[in-house]
């Protein structure tokens, strides 16, 4: 897969004096049906996240609170996107080594996949990670 197919989607955003107010839904907003939410919270400072790929996961990260980097890496080339508002979500396609650094304090980071939890998915060691896109 490319770097360049990963992007920022701007979701809804509902202005409101009350509050504002976003939402996502399957195969709308994102280009895949969720199968699994999860959050990421309390993440000391210093602290790193990721450093895998998935083999066949889609996924759109989204900084519901605070802010963090995502470091993306095509075995080619790598680029670094900054999420702090929590109507922008980093679409991550799948064969894309990231990681995620950079939390601010309080940081609340929210990925929609669409799959359930799966190891065989993974790629955990990056050498292992590049042999595989060389095939």
């Amino acid at each position: 897969m490319n770097i360049d197919l990963c992007k920022i989607i701007e979701l809804p955003k509902i202005a409101d004096p009350r509050g504002n107010l976003t939402f996502v839904e399957s195969g709308n907003q994102i280009p895949f049906d969720i199968q699994r939410v999860y959050y990421l919270y309390d993440v000391p400072g210093g602290s790193e996240r990721g450093g895998h790929a998935h083999k066949g996961l889609h996924q759109l990260i989204i900084a519901m609170s605070g802010s963090f980097d995502v470091v993306l890496d095509d075995g080619k080339k790598k680029k670094r996107v900054h999420l702090s508002r929590s109507y922008y979500g980093l679409y991550v396609c799948p064969m894309i080594w990231r990681e995620l650094d950079n939390f601010s304090s309080g940081s609340v980071c929210m990925v929609l996949a669409s799959n359930k939890y799966d190891e065989a998915d993974y790629y955990r060691e990056y050498p292992e990670y590049l042999t595989a896109l060389s095939k």
